[in-house]
């Protein structure tokens, strides 16, 4: 029977041997920008503008290697998407980017993938800035108070990533009863984006009418500023007392028809004895 040694080691050799094709394979094959010593692709120009470059598939395996190309994150198109490259030979695709049209100044992120015939993939990444003028802006949106929040919209309306900051201030009929000063919000607003936020507002009036207003801000003088009305009312104490208002009126009116009756009555017993003695004379 082997020893605990001896069953270590080969089970190691067992993994060592069985993993061994598959590094042989994953490195028999490699995908690069053409030309030396890019690690990755670089892309620069103006919204609309079609820009070229060429990716290389080197097969340094002794059979011939299948490939599909496919991009990611930006536009991209190749000559080919399907190849066919030889044992050791290496192969160049011409391929075009397409930087969108109204596209925001700023940077992008995309990759270029090959995946061969037994799922194997290799991937090279692509950066694309957009040029043009920065432009920062930003608009607070869809204000409104849902019980004890404040929800609201900041929308990027410029052309540079925002970080901005909130302001809330509310007046009640008495005076101020929120003042929070600007704060950075833990958000990174993108060119074009929109996100919906909320605002906690656990002391609230109870019975009040209250002017909302928040302020945003950002780099570069983005600013915007934007109102809501909220009226605060206790409704349970409100239906107490109205119920109670409606009980009081009920008993009221009941005394009322009684007193009513009772007046009829008396009325109607003075007539009869009036009759009676008219009748006697």
């Amino acid at each position: 029977m082997p020893s605990a040694a001896g069953r270590v080691l080969g089970l190691a050799l067992f993994l060592l041997l069985a993993s061994a094709p598959h590094a042989e394979a994953a490195a028999a094959w490699s995908l690069a920008p053409a030309g030396a010593g890019r690690p990755s692709f670089y892309a620069e120009g103006a919204p609309g503008t079609v820009l070229q470059d060429t990716v290389s598939v080197t097969n340094r395996g002794r059979k011939p290697l299948t490939v599909r190309l496919r991009g990611t994150g930006v536009p991209i198109a190749f000559a080919r998407t399907g190849l066919r490259v030889p044992a050791r030979t290496r192969a160049e695709v011409p391929f075009t980017v397409t930087v969108p049209a109204g596209a925001a100044p700023g940077d992008r992120s995309g990759t270029i993938t090959a995946r061969d015939a037994e799922g194997r993939t290799a991937a090279v990444a692509l950066r694309l800035r957009v040029g043009g003028p920065a432009l920062s802006a930003l608009t607070v949106e869809h204000v409104a108070v849902h019980g004890d929040r404040i929800t609201y919209e900041l929308v990027n309306r410029g052309t540079t990533t925002l970080v901005p900051k909130l302001a809330v201030h509310a007046d009640g009929l008495l005076g101020p009863v929120l003042d929070r000063p600007a704060r950075t919000l833990p958000v990174h607003l993108p060119p074009a984006s929109r996100r919906t936020l909320s605002e906690p507002w656990p002391d609230r009036p109870v019975l009040d009418d209250v002017d909302v207003r928040l302020t945003v801000t950002a780099a570069d003088g983005a600013h915007d500023t934007t109102h809501t009305s909220a009226r605060f009312v206790p409704w349970g104490a409100v239906t107490g007392v109205l119920g109670a208002l409606g009980a009081a009126a009920a008993l009221v009116a009941v005394r009322r028809g009684r007193r009513r009756r009772s007046t009829a009555e008396a009325d109607e017993h003075i007539s009869t004895e009036a009759e009676l003695t008219g009748a006697v004379t």
